[in-house]
């Protein structure tokens, strides 16, 4: 995925300035939302959001690892 750094919205920024993320995402498309500086929301347009089944897997796959890290650092020693 690329990502536009025009596109980044803090979660502070994006909580007092919605109206200005939903305009960012009619302008420019999908903006990410990062909560203490990592990358933590997609905000894009219902109608616009379409997955493939590789950004489907990729999706899931982030979620069991960003849920089991510590598992997964412990195997990797």
């Amino acid at each position: 995925m690329i990502v536009n750094t025009n596109n980044l919205f803090s979660i502070s920024e994006a909580n007092q300035n919605f109206s200005r993320v939903v305009r960012s995402v009619d302008a420019n498309g999908d903006i990410i939302i990062l909560k203490n500086n990592k990358p933590a929301y997609i905000v894009s347009k219902y109608n616009e959001q379409t997955l493939t089944e590789n950004d489907y897997v990729e999706l899931v796959a982030r979620r069991i690892l960003s849920e089991h890290k510590h598992a997964f650092e412990e195997l990797a020693k």
